[in-house]
C-alpha cells in the first residue's frame, strides 16, 4: 500500500514559501509563476530540501 502525501506542515510551508519569493525575476508572467511553483513542489516531493537548490532548480523545466 502506498502513502500519498497532500499536506505540508508550517515549517515546510515556510520554506515552500521562501523559496518561492527568492526565485522570482523580473519581468515574469502569472503562467510562469505558477509553472515555477508547481516545479518548487515537485521537487521537493521528489527528495529535495535544500533552499538553494529548490531556487535554483525551480527556474529549469522540469526533467523527465
Amino acid at each position: 500500500m502506498s502513502v500519498v502525501r497532500n499536506t505540508f506542515n508550517p515549517d515546510e510551508t515556510a520554506m515552500l514559501g521562501r523559496v518561492y519569493e527568492n526565485g522570482n525575476f523580473e519581468g515574469e508572467t502569472a503562467e510562469q509563476k505558477e509553472a515555477r511553483a508547481s516545479r518548487i513542489i515537485a521537487n521537493y516531493m521528489a527528495g529535495i530540501t535544500d533552499e538553494a537548490e529548490l531556487i535554483e532548480l525551480s527556474r529549469r523545466p522540469l526533467g523527465r
